[in-house]
């Protein structure tokens, strides 16, 4: 994957995670809030912010000090 691909990728990872803010506030904020949807979504996003982490590091060249 060149830098190009990454850069896209990191893109769309970053739209994916707003949107489950968005979707886990809207859920939270309800009359009942279904707790397990809830906690699926935080789960995704974790594993989102993980993938981002990842995909920022191969960005950044390995420099030895």
């Amino acid at each position: 994957m060149d830098e190009t691909e990454i850069l896209r990728r990191l893109e769309l990872l970053r739209v994916e995670h707003r949107d489950l803010d968005a979707a886990i506030a809207a859920l939270a904020s309800g009359n009942a809030p279904d707790q397990l949807q809830i906690a699926r979504l935080k789960k995704r996003k974790l594993r989102l912010r993980d993938e981002i982490a990842s995909l920022e590091d191969r960005l950044i060249p390995d420099i030895i000090a």
